[in-house]
């Protein structure tokens, strides 16, 4: 450790002893910030189509924020609104089906619609169901944790797939 600590230590005094005018930064300015957004987006809706393939013979209904959603099991209950709790199950995956959150089987997660720090997605999606619904809620990054993931188990610019069965709204 002694030894990794001599050389970090070396490079980052060769580095701040280098001349400025060896160092090259990227020439970087909006054009190139607002084209390398593009790119990211338009690679991740690929994935995300990649993924609905599987989901063809359904209704896949999609949004003006890019979130697409299907709805798995019909209800007939009320529609949630801002401001009011919204009782749900739900299992949050990566594309992959890689599992990173979900609710027990006899548990509740509840969580105030439009005023909680769930993830926007969620929040779009769910006042789109009715109570006793179930629906698949497939979302871009920037309706998820976007740039930075949640620095647990959601890796940055990723993509979500929730599977949500709304309950109850109080």
């Amino acid at each position: 450790m002694q030894k990794s600590f001599v050389i970090g230590l070396s490079l980052v005094t060769l580095i701040a002893c280098t001349p400025e005018e060896q160092i090259k930064l990227p020439d970087w300015n909006n054009e190139k910030s607002a084209e390398l957004n593009e790119d990211l987006a338009l690679e991740e809706d690929l994935d995300i189509q990649m993924y609905l393939v599987k989901f063809e013979k359904m209704k896949i209904t999609e949004t003006g924020t890019g979130l697409r959603y299907i709805i798995m099991k019909a209800g007939d209950g009320a529609i949630p609104q801002p401001g009011q709790d919204a009782k749900v199950k739900y299992k949050i995956s990566l594309l992959d089906g890689t599992v990173c959150y979900e609710t027990g089987k006899d548990e509740l997660d509840v969580f105030r619609v439009d005023k909680s720090e769930m993830e926007s997605g969620i929040h779009e999606g769910i006042k789109l169901m009715k109570i006793g619904e179930k629906a698949k809620l497939i979302f871009p990054s920037h309706l998820a944790h976007g740039l930075i993931g949640d620095l647990k188990k959601i890796p940055p610019l990723s993509p979500l797939v929730v599977d949500i069965e709304l309950i109850e709204v109080e």
